[in-house]
């Protein structure tokens, strides 16, 4: 109990003592905000991404692919192996009908709004069983386009940043008008980030012959995947693979996702040995300056442990402060914060920044150690000279 009351009373008077060394504590505080700033905001970043992907997935859902595609703008299975797959024990039905869609998919060039760059956009072609194998599909404005009509849907995060996607444009794509006829949110997945029309119309436009790109079914239950699996490779006649939902936009969202952590874990390494150095510097000024203040409390019987902890505690003190900083403006500017990125299908997926909690107490447990780290060698420093060099230099 001795020893914490002298460490809180010596942290006390130092702290005290701030405003007349407010221009280097400043320095730590400024550096440390910005370290946690930019780690913060990467990895936000990145979840805000996984997040997307990880919405769009689903683990009752099948993503039907010819063999050997890794991803829907690569599939081309024959259109003769839908009605075989749609029929496979543990698909869902309604009405007697499989909830299987056969589509397209292709990627095509938008202006973005507002500036002359160009967008790779997925183009998916549908039907409706498209809508009744994704439920979360909802028209948001306008309506769906018609069978055989040269009509697109548009996504919602899509229309927001493409040129030409309000509802009721006449949108020229590859040299064919298309009219916008409505948009469509999904939950937030990527989905929103596509624009949809006519299946039948697109893969004639774009020459697809007698092929699909995939195919998505509804399963009875999760637990049937593998028996779905079993029967398409023990069927000689087909030639597509099965894939989770769920795992096919987990694996988009991967090298990405991984790109962007390693990123701000790099940059922020690299800040954090600045903002150490920052520390350094501003606590061996401040024992340089109080040499004789140290020494004089040593001489009074002030233990060495407690000056130790009171100048870690002063680091610390304004570490936090700094980490605390740059937390709150990446969420106060940053959360919820939309921007677009290429995705595993070479285009563009819409995605919010998510700056949660856990990330913070990251943030925030960086700082710390940052801290600590910058407090801890000059207060070493300061408790092992002897009291007669402490008073001599002075």
């Amino acid at each position: 109990m001795k020893i914490a009351r002298l460490i809180s009373a010596l942290s006390l008077i130092n702290l005290k003592s701030l405003p007349d060394r407010s221009g280097a504590s400043l320095v730590v505080v400024v550096g440390i905000a910005g370290v946690v700033a930019v780690l913060v905001s990467l990895l936000a970043m990145a979840h805000g991404y996984e997040e997307t992907l990880g919405k769009t997935g689903r683990t009752d859902r099948a993503l039907l692919l010819r063999s050997g595609a890794l991803l829907e703008l690569s599939g081309g299975t024959n259109i003769d192996e839908f009605p075989i797959i749609s029929r496979k024990p543990g698909i869902a039905r309604v009405d007697d009908k499989p909830l299987a869609a056969m589509e397209t998919y292709v990627t095509v060039k938008l202006k973005e709004i507002g500036s002359d760059q160009l967008a790779s956009v997925p183009m998916r072609g549908i039907s409706e069983d498209s809508f009744r194998v994704r439920p979360e599909v909802k028209i948001s404005k306008g309506r769906r386009p018609d069978s055989g009509k040269l009509e697109l849907l548009a996504g919602a995060s899509v229309a927001e940043r493409l040129h030409g996607l309000s509802v009721g444009d006449i949108t020229p794509i590859r040299g064919t008008d298309w009219k916008v006829v409505g948009h469509f949110t999904a939950a937030g997945g990527a989905y929103e980030s596509e624009i949809w029309a006519d299946e039948r119309l697109l893969a004639g436009l774009h020459n697809r012959g007698p092929t699909f790109s995939s195919a998505l079914v509804q399963l009875e239950s999760e637990h049937d995947f593998d028996f779905l699996v079993e029967q398409l490779e023990d069927d000689r006649r087909l030639t597509a693979r099965a894939i989770r939902e769920s795992d096919y936009y987990s694996a988009q969202s991967k090298q990405t996702t991984q790109l962007i952590q390693s990123v701000g874990i790099l940059i922020a390494v690299i800040m954090s040995v600045g903002a150490i150095f920052a520390a350094l510097n501003t606590m061996y000024a401040a024992i340089a300056a109080r040499r004789l203040e140290i020494a004089t409390l040593k001489a009074l019987g002030f233990r060495p442990m407690a000056i130790f902890f009171t100048v870690v505690l002063e680091a610390l003190t304004l570490s936090l402060l700094g980490g605390v900083i740059g937390a709150g403006t990446t969420y106060l500017f940053f959360n919820g914060y939309r921007v677009s990125t290429a995705g595993g299908s070479f285009m563009k997926v819409s995605f919010d920044f998510m700056v949660t909690q856990e990330l913070l107490v990251i943030g925030i447990s960086l700082a710390a150690m940052l801290g600590v780290i910058g407090g801890a060698i000059p207060a070493f420093s300061a408790v092992r000279r002897s009291i007669i060099d402490g008073l001599r230099e002075v």
